[in-house]
C-alpha cells in the first residue's frame, strides 16, 4: 500500500470516488491511500450512500482531513471493512492524543461513523468502481460550515491536522500490509 500526504488544500466534492484517482493525480499505481485537507461539499449528483440521497441529506464542511484509498482486487465488502478498520484506527488515534480533552465524553465508533458524544467527527463511504474499491473517509478539522452538531480535531481537541494525518496514513499503512500478509501465509484446503 502506497501513501501520501498532499499539502496543497482541495475540495472534496465526490469525483475523487473514481478508478485510478490516485494514479492519475498523484502517481500512486496499484494499492494506495492519500490524505489532504480542504473543504468538502458533496452534491447529489456525485453522492453514492444511497442513505444520504433518500434523505437528502447535506455532506459538507469548511475543513475537513480526507482520505481516499484505492485497492483492487477487492470486494465492495473489503472496501466496508476498510471504513471500519480507517474509523477504529482513528478513534484510537485520538483517544491517545486527546483523551484528557474529552471532557468526560468518549469517543465512540458506530459502524465507520466516530462521534463524541452526540456530536460527529467523521464522514465516510466506499464503493467499487469498474476495476477497484474506493473509500474515503473525513474527519472535521474545523465545526464551520457543517449541516450537523460535529466535533472536530482543532477546534475540540487542539490537534494538529497534519501530524493526525501522517499517523494515520501510516498506522492504516501497516495493517493492511499485515493482513495481506495473513492472506499469503495461509495453506490452501
Amino acid at each position: 500500500m502506497k501513501t501520501l500526504w498532499i499539502q496543497e488544500t482541495m475540495a472534496y466534492d465526490g469525483t475523487q470516488l473514481n478508478p485510478l484517482v490516485n494514479y492519475l493525480k498523484h502517481g500512486l499505481m496499484g494499492d494506495s491511500l492519500v490524505a489532504w485537507v480542504g473543504p468538502c461539499e458533496i452534491s447529489f449528483e456525485h453522492m453514492v450512500d444511497g442513505e444520504d440521497l433518500r434523505e437528502q441529506a447535506a455532506i459538507r464542511g469548511s475543513r475537513m482531513l480526507h482520505f481516499v484509498m484505492e485497492v483492487f482486487d477487492r470486494d465492495l465488502f473489503a472496501g466496508v471493512a476498510s471504513q471500519r478498520i480507517m474509523a477504529s484506527l482513528a478513534k484510537d488515534l485520538l483517544t491517545e492524543r486527546a483523551s484528557g480533552r474529552f471532557g468526560g465524553e468518549t469517543l465512540r465508533r458506530s459502524g465507520d461513523d466516530l462521534y463524541w458524544g452526540t456530536k460527529k467527527l467523521s464522514i465516510s463511504i466506499a464503493t467499487k468502481s469498474s476495476n477497484s474499491t474506493l473509500m474515503h473517509f473525513a474527519m472535521n478539522v474545523s465545526n464551520a460550515g457543517t449541516p450537523v452538531p460535529t466535533c472536530a480535531l482543532k477546534d475540540d481537541f487542539g490537534l494538529d491536522e497534519k501530524e493526525i494525518a501522517l499517523e494515520l496514513l501510516s498506522l492504516f499503512q501497516r495493517e493492511y500490509e499485515s493482513i495481506q500478509q495473513a492472506t499469503w501465509k495461509v495453506k490452501t484446503l
